[in-house]
């Protein structure tokens, strides 16, 4: 029963996040979307801020799990990579909480909402750095420094999903992954 009910609380904390943004929130809102009284969320989170973690946590570890759903043992690391991050993109542009988060840390500028961000974008950065380094170990890349390479490799996806998209046509995901070889794995050097 328990159970049951901190995942009610975190659904409905969800919903508000997702709705009304980290600030706006309250945990009177929380309370009543889920249907309980304040003081049952505080049986399980003892401030908005843990409630806040749990949510976020869950949400990285879906996102994980999203990205290997999209890996193929069968491809070479370099088409594993760009279905694996761009899965992950998807993922972060499809989820009505991380369009809200992102939105109130650009127009706000939210100091726990911003700490968030930052906690989501290295978690990505660390599971494409185990992806690098597993391809470094196998032959499959060039040594490298892995979580240099893997920020790289997701602020290019970032330019080339999100920021290009503000002055210009979306560019189609086969495109992508045509620029993501062409810029990361091969380089542009001729010779």
């Amino acid at each position: 029963m328990s159970a049951d009910r901190k995942q009610q609380i975190l659904e409905a904390a969800t919903k508000s996040f997702s709705l009304f943004g980290y600030k706006a929130t309250t945990m009177d809102q929380v309370a009543k979307l889920a249907n309980v009284g304040k003081g049952t969320i505080y049986n399980f989170f003892k401030n908005k801020e843990e409630l806040f973690d749990e949510i976020i946590h869950t949400l990285i570890t879906e996102m994980k799990n999203a990205a290997d759903e999209a890996l193929d043992p069968s491809l070479p690391f370099h088409k594993n990579v760009h279905r694996g991050l761009y899965k992950i993109l998807e993922f972060r542009m499809k989820h009505q909480l991380t369009i809200k988060l992102f939105q109130e840390a650009k127009e706000m500028g939210t100091p726990a909402v911003t700490d968030v961000i930052g906690k989501v974008e290295d978690a990505i950065i660390k599971y494409v750095k185990e992806k690098v380094t597993l391809a470094i170990e196998r032959g499959e890349i060039r040594e490298c420094d892995p979580e240099l390479t893997s920020f790289v490799m997701l602020k290019l996806y970032i330019a080339l999903i999100f920021d290009w998209e503000q002055r210009h046509e979306p560019l189609e995901k086969e495109k992508i992954a045509l620029l993501f070889e062409q810029y990361i794995m091969k380089g542009l050097s001729t010779r």
